[in-house]
């Protein structure tokens, strides 16, 4: 049995999935497989990947068409080596990264889940920035900390962890809308059973473009996050230092998230969301009461919600902050 286990969930990957693959299979460390979950692709994914005639390369076909959060839960369900990662279809490892994770597995064998440094990339490949530093070990506040500050960067791609660890919690939390703040979750998770530990090496590559979560409504969006809200506020309960951390730090995250999510639910149209800005916010205020009790929260102190606010109360100014979107090159949702 080998030791490591790399997940691609794919569903029409195109070059970027050949590339991604052709990323793993140059480790310089070779006790892995490759565990790939084809979601019905009909590009010749699963073709190209048979004509490798690969023994690392094990493929689980989806019988039929599957939700993204349905693909990831299988996850849980296929044959794994006692450690794994999970990798986008559009990111890359470098030939280094599985000999860093086994170097850095024994340095902590007490970790619950490691991480490593790694760059952005944009469509084409090219090099865009590099992650923000993060401290060898880190404990769950920590983590939590450093994400309501806005001082980390985290991705689904690169985390390892063992396998055991990931079934205990139930695997990818697949209720959360295009899994948006699911691996968030996961992650809080397993630190919260022991810690992360983090190589200082920049082994892997994650791609900047038109994912998911970029694309998803400003609904989903919301309900994903309220999700989050719930799991953060669970371990607050458990956790003295978790619930110091989200006392001292929750109040800027929720402002930073109302903020930017009153402008996504603006741009989705009406008719596929149940909510206006108005109703947003007022959400917010629970998830305060919830995360921050005690602590004033007025989400209409910041301009850019107060704009929202004023743009989704009526149909013309709607319309007009559409136009706007269009005249300007930026009509997605």
């Amino acid at each position: 049995m080998a030791k490591f286990s790399i997940i691609l969930p794919v569903r029409n990957g195109g070059e970027y999935a050949k590339e991604c693959i052709n990323s793993i299979l140059a480790q310089t460390f070779t006790d892995f497989n490759i565990v790939v979950l084809d979601n019905c692709s009909t590009d010749g994914t699963v073709e190209w990947l048979e004509s490798l005639k690969n023994e690392k390369i094990i493929i689980h076909k989806a019988t039929k068409s599957l939700t993204i959060e349905q693909n990831w839960a299988r996850i849980k369900d296929v044959s794994r080596n006692e450690f794994m990662t999970m990798i986008g279809h559009d990111d890359l490892l470098g030939p280094d990264y599985l000999a860093v994770m086994n170097h850095l597995i024994e340095r902590f064998p007490d970790a619950t889940l490691y991480q490593a440094h790694f760059n952005f990339i944009d469509a084409g490949g090219q090099f865009v920035r590099a992650c923000l530093p993060m401290d060898e070990q880190q404990r769950v506040h920590e983590f939590l900390a450093s994400q309501m500050q806005r001082t980390i960067d985290s991705t689904g791609t690169g985390y390892m962890m063992r396998s055991s660890d990931y079934d205990a919690l139930g695997g990818m939390p697949a209720h959360y809308p295009n899994l948006i703040f699911a691996d968030f979750s996961l992650w809080i998770r397993l630190m919260a059973k022991g810690y992360k530990a983090t190589a200082f090496n920049n082994c892997f590559s994650y791609r900047l473009h038109d994912s998911v979560s970029r694309t998803t409504n400003g609904m989903a969006f919301l309900n994903a996050f309220g999700e989050y809200v719930k799991d953060m506020h669970a371990l607050q309960q458990q956790l003295p230092e978790v619930d110091a951390s989200i006392r001292r730090y929750g109040k800027d995250f929720l402002l930073f998230w109302c903020e930017s999510l009153s402008h996504r639910l603006l741009k989705t149209p009406v008719k596929l969301r149940t909510l206006k800005v108005k109703g947003l916010i007022a959400l917010f205020k629970a998830h305060a009461a919830t995360l921050i009790p005690g602590q004033p929260f007025e989400p209409v102190s910041i301009f850019r919600i107060r704009l929202a606010l004023l743009l989704d109360s009526n149909a013309i100014s709607r319309n007009v902050f559409q136009w706007y979107r269009r005249q300007t090159g930026n009509p997605r949702q």
